[in-house]
């Protein structure tokens, strides 16, 4: 007990010390660090342990007296030290925690800025002329650069207005709680209206909302004028366009620090409040229809939300009231609610019409205070545990909650909010629906966040501050298919063709909101199994110039929706409905329309059914866009140019035809054709030892080839025939033949005696059994082969498979060395090395892959993207090919904050996001494949990574195989590469999200393919004639070159071996990489690259002593009477083109860096 309480005393001491440090060193530069905008919610600084000063700059040691250092801690100091123990992973995240809020929390300083500006705001409104009596209608009165911020349709109303100076003017909201963040700091006041100026009947017919206006405008005429404004603009509250405010900003440096929001309201006693029942009607049919009176068959309709959005108004200061007395004594809530709101800035939650803003979640700890489900003493901490926990269990669109604790009769019950509204919360008068403007589909996106949150805050192997707190998740990332309306005034047709008359009333007019609920329930319905969740973006009207019209409804740009897809569904080409005969099925009918069928099953039941097209993988993969597509033309009237849907625009890139057998369907041919030569040399009969087992290791085996090798039959006119090998050759007179890959299969034979333990002589046993394995398979099985000392190619089914014997002690053979007093020892070499990576660990990544594709199909496409985009920025030689599948596998092991991709966009982007923002210098990418990775083994890897790191490659990948030295990264990429691969990404999913998120681009998406070559000197621009693999470049040619095929069903007698890994330009690669490697770096697009990119090495250009040794490639020149030796730049690139004869077109200098 002692050791413990001395221990928590020194942590108490330390944190004691380390509170006063920060406070004193950081209090000359708080005010210097407030000034520069903060573009995140939150940037952690080191914490550092205060120690006592010798002198200027130096510090020293902290000396306790033996008293300081035993005294007992305290109770607080106790429960921070239990509480850090039981609820965070480590002290780190306390810090973490705390170091956010110093960030988001307003300083001292600033709030003497806000108040003196807020004082002068005040004085300003009590001084505002009054106006005359006129007719509401009669907006004469206000000046020409005035407009009303209101859509006064219909125009006519009765009523009558004029300009009193308010009643009073109160500061309401997050400022005066003590729960405004930074960076966008807002102040709500509430100019509470004199009731001389509003009526009784002022609730019916827009008229309360209308006079609103009129007052505000008549404040924003006259505050314009004032020069200590430095922007006077109207913006809509939560882009609800019935409630205008008016938004003010300081003048000069300190217009960025604060936005005063005014909010035009009435007394609160002025309306009784059941008038404003969620049943009652408050807008006549009559007026809103401008008829002289209402329409036969119509009944007045409800309008719950016109209702609550005057009932907000007059229960404003009341919510202040309520939070301010739930927060008294109580500092954590303050903390909790500013933590939460930064979670929900992440998720893009806090901004627009239906929006879970830091009102809401305030009110939502209140609510859990008073159920006692939080307590005085928790902290900020526990509070976002509580609240994200309440929000995963809780589904408001069923059961409502209320902080309400009266028992009116009159008093609306849940189940009338419930029938009314789709999420509901009502606040304590018992009357407002705080949810009043979500749709359900966003309340489930909220539920969805914080189950996943509670999953991170629960895992130990997941930096959980980072990830809920410090990572942005916008919807392109977020969601796995994203689609866009636009043209959203035909949404107009669409509320006329559901008959959402009342909706309209309801909303004002709003077609968009008022049908946004009806689109995403038919979609989800639609959808049905194939999804698990359908949620929308948020609607966002920017602020105007009080000189400008309020934004119309057609104005709105579009709106776009997310999708989570559920995989093992969403790509079932058939939709079974209800037996023919059930009352379901002509509902079934109706909704599905014309494309409902009858159709018999296996089972021998008739069933009402849809079909959807889908003759191949890629085409099933966008089935649930052939659904919205239909559902929207069926039931809305939306035609097809209104939707925009993002989720296959990138499969163009790696596909190199459309038609029915598309990449995945090549892999799977494939594949088959391996499986069919593993089962026949298991088989072979004559073989001296047995085979053990069959793996292959060419990535189109894991389903990551970038473009799947298709099957190949060689005309043999078009080639040159080898008498001697009996090979075929090809042509210097005519195009490149067709790239031919060998795909590697290791076959690994049986132990025994027999094996020698030479070297050498193991490579000849080998040599017999590759001479061995031809023999058999054209004897047992008539395959063509072609043998090799280390291999033999075995020509089937239109591939070529290099079948590789391996013998699993070679490795540790190889790595014997004998010593000169004739001991064995046994040290790895690069021989040895490569061979294990070849036989051993490549193998079991292939297979370990295979599976994770397996369990995730959308692996391969984001695997083939990301290779893609990769070799498209000339880097594919600078980095392995297992290591980017390696990356890729992290986005599908270790998902937080996401789900798994099931889309090759998301999977990409995700990528893209990895490379730009992965802290590689301090941290390991730790690939957990098969979870064979235990919790308690993270910190092993973290801890053996920051103790070598200087012996560490630069981008360090761990796996269960290869914890300790990152086998597939060791040698590349190089520092520098890295940094271009990750400034590369950065630019590229800035660029590729904007194209996206935007359905009136041209979405020409392979900009981000295409490589900047502005960095480099020289480009030595090939003729595509000799570039076998030019149809795969970005940019498809125009003129395609015969490469000396047959077509599939092409009838042949006989077939021989053909030209196998044939690449001109990677031999020209070579060649120049062997004769100019000391001078330059060569850059180049495997995939059909018509360009070699050149850097020159700047040390190469340094002057050099004269060696005669030396002489290759540089010319002398004389320097104070020495002789010295540069490299002769013009005529390296004569040579570039002497090596390349027939194949360079031309060599072309940038950039003359050379000149010395």
């Amino acid at each position: 007990m002692k050791r413990k309480s001395d221990e928590a005393d020194l942590h108490a001491a330390e944190r004691q010390d380390l509170e006063e440090f920060q406070d004193a060193g950081s209090s000359s530069v708080d005010d210097e660090e407030e000034d520069e905008e903060i573009k995140k919610p939150a940037k952690i600084r080191n914490v550092t342990k205060k120690k006592q000063t010798k002198g200027p700059g130096i510090i020293g040691a902290v000396k306790l007296s033996k008293r300081e250092l035993y005294k007992p801690p305290t109770n607080e100091e106790l429960n921070q030290l239990k509480e850090t123990e039981n609820l965070f992973h480590s002290t780190l995240l306390r810090w973490q925690i705390e170091e956010l809020l110093k960030e988001v929390k307003v300083k001292e300083k600033k709030r003497k800025v806000i108040e003196t500006f807020l004082h002068e705001v005040k004085n300003l409104l009590s001084n505002i002329p009054e106006t005359e009596q006129v007719d509401i209608t009669d907006q004469s009165w206000l000046p020409k650069g005035v407009k009303v911020p209101f859509l006064q349709i219909p125009y006519n109303i009765k009523g009558k207005f004029h300009f009193l100076r308010p009643a009073s003017v109160k500061v309401i909201g997050s400022y005066l709680l003590g729960t405004c963040t930074k960076p966008e700091i807002n102040v709500d006041v509430a100019v509470t209206m004199p009731a001389e100026i509003l009526q009784a009947k002022d609730n019916l017919n827009q008229r309360y909302l209308r006079k609103r206006a009129l007052y505000l405008a008549h404040i924003a005429c006259h505050l314009s004028k004032n020069k200590i404004f430095g922007c006077v603009k109207f913006g809509y509250f939560n882009s609800n366009h019935l409630k205008p405010i008016l938004y003010l900003s300081p003048q000069g440096d300190d217009e960025k620090l604060v936005t005063i929001r005014l909010h035009p309201c009435a007394p609160a006693s002025l309306f009784k409040f059941t008038r404003f029942h969620p049943s009652k009607n408050n807008i006549r049919v009559s007026w809103f229809m401008e008829h002289g009176s209402a329409p036969e068959g119509i009944d007045e309709p409800p309008t719950p939300h016109y209702n609550n959005a005057i009932l907000v108004d007059l229960v404003m200061e009341k919510h202040l009231h309520f939070l301010s007395n739930a927060a008294t004594d109580f500092p954590g809530m303050k903390d909790g609610i500013q933590i939460l709101k930064v979670w929900l800035h992440q998720r893009e939650l806090t901004k627009g019409y239906g929006c879970f803003n830091g009102f809401l979640v305030s009110m939502l700890v209140a609510y859990l205070r008073s159920k006692r489900k939080l307590n005085k003493m928790m902290s900020g901490y526990q509070v976002l545990r509580n609240v994200l926990q309440f929000l995963a269990v809780t589904d408001l669109t069923r059961d409502g909650i209320s902080l309400s604790q009266g028992t009116d009769d009159f008093m609306p019950s849940l189940p009338d909010f419930h029938q009314a509204f789709e999420v509901v919360f009502v606040d304590p008068s018992g009357f407002v629906n705080l949810c009043a403007e979500m749709t359900a589909s966003k309340y489930k996106q909220i539920q969805h966040e914080a189950q996943m949150s509670m999953e991170i805050l629960s895992n130990k192997t997941v930096d959980g501050f980072e990830m809920l707190l410090m990572t942005p998740k916008p919807l392109i990332q977020t969601f796995d298919h994203v689609f866009h309306l636009k043209n959203l005034v035909k949404l107009q047709e669409g509320c006329k063709k559901m008959k959402l008359l009342s909706g309209l009333i309801d909303h004002g007019g709003n077609y968009i909101v008022t049908i946004l609920p009806h689109l995403l329930s038919l979609l989800t319905s639609g959808l049905g199994q194939r999804i698990h969740l359908l949620t929308h973006s948020l609607l966002q009207i920017p602020e105007w110039p009080i000189s400008s019209d309020p934004p119309k409804h057609k104005d709105s740009r579009n709106l776009s929706f997310g999708i989570l897809l559920n995989p093992p569904v969403s790509t079932n080409v058939l939709e079974k409905g209800p037996p023919a005969d059930s009352p379901e099925a002509a509902e079934f009918r109706d909704f599905w329309g014309e494309n409902s069928e009858l159709r018999r099953f296996q089972d021998g039941s008739i069933c009402e059914a849809v079909l959807w097209q889908g003759d191949s993988i890629r085409d099933r993969r966008l089935i649930p866009e052939q659904i919205i597509q239909h559902l929207l033309k069926l039931h809305v009237d939306l035609p097809k140019s209104s939707l925009c849907y993002v989720g296959g625009l990138l499969d163009s890139v790696i596909e190199l035809e459309k038609g029915r057998s598309g990449s995945e369907e090549k892999t799977i041919s494939v594949v088959q054709s391996y499986d069919d030569l593993s089962r026949k040399l298991w088989n072979l009969s004559g073989l001296p030892l047995n085979v053990t087992s069959v793996q292959g290791t060419h990535p189109v085996f894991r389903f990551t080839e970038v473009f799947p090798p298709v099957p190949v039959k060689p005309d043999f006119s078009y080639y040159v025939k080898d008498k001697n090998s009996k090979c075929l050759l090809p042509s210097t007179d005519k195009p490149s033949p067709v790239y031919v890959p060998a795909l590697k299969v290791i076959c690994h034979m049986e132990g025994s005696g027999k094996w020698p333990q030479n070297k050498d002589a193991i490579q000849r046993v080998k040599a017999a059994f590759h001479i061995r394995l031809a023999d058999l398979l054209h004897q047992q099985h008539q395959l063509t082969s072609q043998l090799s000392s280390t291999h033999v190619d075995v020509y089937k089914d239109g591939y070529v498979f290099r079948v590789q014997v391996g013998y699993h002690r070679e490795p540790l053979i190889l790595k014997e060395i004998h010593t000169p007093d004739g001991m064995l020892k046994y040290r790895d070499t690069e021989e040895s090395l490569q061979l294990e990576l070849e036989t051993v660990h490549l193998p079991y990544l292939t297979s370990t892959l295979h599976g994770l594709q397996q369990q995730h199909s959308a692996y391969s496409g984001t695997c083939r993207l990301a290779k893609r985009w990769i070799s498209a920025q000339l880097l594919s030689n600078d980095i392995g090919e297992e290591s980017i599948d390696l990356l890729a596998a992290y986005l599908f092991t270790q998902t937080a904050p996401y789900t798994p991709p099931a889309s090759l966009q998301t999977g990409f982007l995700r990528f893209l996001n990895l490379l730009s923002t992965f802290d590689w210098k301090n941290n390991p990418l730790i690939v957990n494949l098969n979870g064979d990775i235990k919790e308690t083994e993270y910190t092993e890897i973290k801890n053996d990574f920051v103790a070598t790191r200087s012996q560490r490659p630069v981008m360090f990948v761990a796996t269960p195989n290869d914890r300790t030295s990152s086998i597939w990264t060791k040698g590349r990429p190089s520092a520098p590469i890295l940094q271009r691969l990750t400034e590369l990404a950065s630019q590229s999913l800035r660029t590729l999200a904007t194209q996206l998120m935007d359905p009136l681009d041209n979405h020409d998406l392979k900009m981000v393919f295409r490589p900047p070559l502005d960095i480099y000197d020289v480009i030595i621009h090939l003729n595509p004639k000799h570039v076998p693999r030019h149809l795969e470049a970005v940019d498809r040619p125009k003129v395609t070159y015969n490469r000396g095929t047959l077509r599939n069903d092409a009838a042949v007698k006989f077939l021989k071996m053909p030209v196998v890994g044939y690449d001109p330009v990677q031999c020209y690669l070579h060649e120049l990489r062997n004769a100019f490697g000391e001078f330059a770096l060569f850059f180049y697009d495997n995939h059909g690259g018509c360009l070699i990119a050149v850097l020159w090495k700047p040390h190469a250009f340094t002057p050099q002593p004269f060696k005669t040794s030396h002489i290759n490639a540089k010319m002398l020149e004389t320097k104070e009477n020495e002789l010295q030796m540069i490299p002769n730049v013009e005529a390296i690139m004569e040579d570039f083109e002497i090596l390349g004869a027939g194949l360079v077109k031309s060599v072309e200098a940038l950039t003359e860096k050379w000149k010395i």
